[in-house]
């Protein structure tokens, strides 16, 4: 199955919701983060692309149409190769809002791994080393990292190929780029700071 959408956009950039989005517009799955932690047996495969070893990019990761958030996003250049037919959607955000995101949810769980998770963790970490930074702790590597990440795909992909899409832009932009309707729906807002850390059993923030 080709990719429809391949989503560079980092974690922290609305990538819930436009994975919501996509598979309602779509009708398959959207890839995201949450579906390893949902079928470990995907951890091979991306491993494999974090360490450097060959995949095959055309059928990676089975049984998608899109794909968004970490670690699909990390590899945007062989995703979109692989696809040449997909639209490339860069979801963005203020970096400092992004940092601060970031930071609450997604770096502070990385410190806190379980025996299960373990590897898997130290495996991201190894990925945001390569293809990102590792200097969690702070804010200014982080957000060049994120400002270097989302130029590079800027100034990579051709216009006709790419969509910059931030949360309140909502279904239109999307649509019109997909040749599809505008659903009646509201946009899908989801995974917030506090719900992130509410599943991941962090204590809620003031």
């Amino acid at each position: 199955m080709s990719l429809k959408v391949v989503g560079a956009g980092v974690g922290r950039t609305g990538t819930n919701s436009l994975k919501i989005a996509l598979e309602q517009l779509l009708g398959q799955p959207c890839h995201h983060m949450f579906e390893v932690f949902a079928d470990p047996s995907q951890m091979t495969g991306w491993t494999d692309a974090i360490e450097g070893r060959s995949v095959d990019w055309s059928t990676m990761p089975p049984g998608y149409v899109a794909l968004v958030d970490w670690p699909g996003a990390s590899f945007w250049p062989e995703l979109s190769d692989a696809n040449p037919d997909a639209l490339v959607l860069l979801s963005v955000r203020d970096p400092e809002a992004w940092y601060r995101s970031a930071s609450n949810t997604i770096f502070q769980s990385l410190d806190h791994a379980t025996s299960d998770t373990r590897p898997w963790v130290e495996t991201i970490r190894t990925l945001l080393r390569n293809r990102f930074s590792d200097q969690l702790d702070d804010p200014t590597a982080m957000m060049d990292a994120f400002v270097r990440h989302n130029d590079a795909v800027r100034t990579t992909i051709p216009a006709s190929r790419l969509l910059e899409w931030s949360p309140g832009d909502g279904w239109e932009p999307i649509c019109e780029r997909l040749g599809l309707d505008v659903p009646d729906s509201p946009f899908p807002k989801s995974n917030d700071t506090n719900q992130w850390r509410a599943d991941a059993g962090m204590p809620q923030l003031p």
